[in-house]
Formats: structure tokens, C-alpha cells, sequence
């Protein structure tokens, strides 16, 4: 199986007239966030795959009403200054705070938006307030391991976990409580976004356990054979 997967940056090669031969190999897409929706809407439509994606602390269009809905709604409207207006139309899956079965590709995804809090802006959480969101997902990854045999395939975030690969102020500091999914759950990788990296060499695969960490930003084609279809 083969990802494409972004974050944080635009992609030239994305947005170029070889996209649709470069990335024609891949199953789907994912995104950590930090992107606006009508990059991913274009993805979706030069690729024609699936797109799951979740919010970083940066171009949170429509993010009220979307994490209150679970995704875009077309048909529904949201106020903004005294005026309604219609929410743009978009295909792709929120997986902010939840856990999917891709049931296409066998794959199962779960996803932890926004960052450590540093000015109480939107899609910024408290370590408190991550664990939470994660304590909710445990009756779903209970259910996975009965039904499916395993918790889940990948684990999608924003910010990274703690030392791995995170920054050293507040803002771009991992979160600790990641450290204790990937123990108790396990996921084969965890991708995530939000630190730059400036420097094309920059290492952004670590390993932690059974999970391999990885920094998608802009963009990473993830190879994994052992997921989906290729596994056995």
C-alpha cells in the first residue's frame, strides 16, 4: 500500500500537470493538517482516492461547525458576521477525534488534531484535554481489536509526540500523552505534521516501540506493503 501523504505546505509536484502519473500509485491520501480544504479538494480530484484529514492550529476554515458536524455538509449553513452562507462542498473524511475502517483498503485510521495550547487559540489542547479526546476513542479501539484483530494501522496527528522530532517551545513541544497511545495501542505509524523542515536532509522517521514516527510535512509517499491489502 502506498500513501500520499501532506502537511503544513503546499506541494509543488502536487499542484503540477504530472500529478495525476507522479502519485498514480497511490491508495489514498492523508493530510496532518495546516492546508486549506481546496488543496485537499484538489487532490481528491486529480487523484480520485479517498482523502482523510484532520486540523492543525493554522487554516482552521470552518472548524467550529465541521467538528461539531464530523465533516462538510454541503446542504448546511453556518453564520459568519449576521449572514448565512452555505459551507463549501468537500469529499474528504475528518478523522479528527475519531477512529475509521477504511473498509477499501482494510486500513484503520485514527486521528488527533491541533497543538499544544500556547495563546488559547482554536484546535489547541491542554495535555489534560488530549487525553481526554484520546480516552474517548478507546471504546472504538476495543472494538477494533475484537473485531479486526488489531487496535489500528495509523495514528494521524498535528503535533508530534514528545522527543520525537517536536520543537523546543511551547507551541511546537509534542505531546506526551501520544507517548502512551503508541505503548498501549500500538499503530505500525504515526504521522504527523507541524514542525517544519527546512532542511531537505532533516530526519523525519523515528522509531518508538512497534510505531514508526513519521513528519509528513509538505508532502511523504508512505510505503508500507504490510498494511492493507499486503497484509498477512
Amino acid at each position: 500500500m502506498k500513501i500520499l501523504c501532506v502537511a503544513d505546505a503546499t506541494e509543488p509536484l502536487i499542484y503540477s500537470s504530472q500529478a495525476k502519473s507522479l502519485f498514480a500509485d497511490c491508495d489514498l491520501a492523508i493530510s496532518a493538517g495546516d492546508l486549506p480544504v481546496r488543496y485537499y479538494d484538489y487532490i481528491m480530484t486529480v487523484l480520485g482516492k479517498d482523502f482523510f484529514y484532520v486540523y492543525g492550529n493554522h487554516n482552521l476554515e470552518h472548524f467550529d461547525e465541521v467538528m461539531r458536524r464530523g465533516g462538510f455538509d454541503p446542504m448546511a449553513e453556518y453564520s459568519t458576521t449576521g449572514k448565512q452562507k452555505l459551507m463549501p462542498s468537500f469529499g474528504g473524511n475528518l478523522i479528527d477525534g475519531k477512529v475509521v475502517y477504511d473498509k477499501r483498503n482494510d486500513l484503520i485510521i485514527a486521528g488527533l488534531g491541533g497543538s499544544m495550547l500556547y495563546n488559547y487559540g482554536k484546535s489547541q489542547y491542554t495535555e489534560r484535554q488530549m487525553q481526554w479526546r484520546i480516552t474517548k476513542m478507546i471504546p472504538r479501539l476495543i472494538y477494533n481489536k475484537k473485531r479486526y484483530g488489531r487496535y489500528l494501522d495509523i495514528l494521524v496527528t498535528h503535533a508530534p509526540a514528545f522527543g520525537y522530532g517536536d520543537g523546543e517551545d511551547i507551541c511546537h513541544r509534542g505531546f506526551t500523552s501520544f507517548l502512551d497511545f503508541l505503548d498501549s495501542y500500538k499503530p505500525k505509524y504515526m504521522l504527523h505534521g507541524h514542525v517544519h523542515l527546512f532542511d531537505e536532509n532533516a530526519n523525519r522517521v523515528f522509531q518508538y516501540g512497534d510505531t514508526k514516527i513519521i513528519n509528513v510535512y509538505k508532502s511523504y509517499v508512505l510505503d508500507a506493503p504490510e498494511l492493507g491489502g499486503g497484509r498477512r
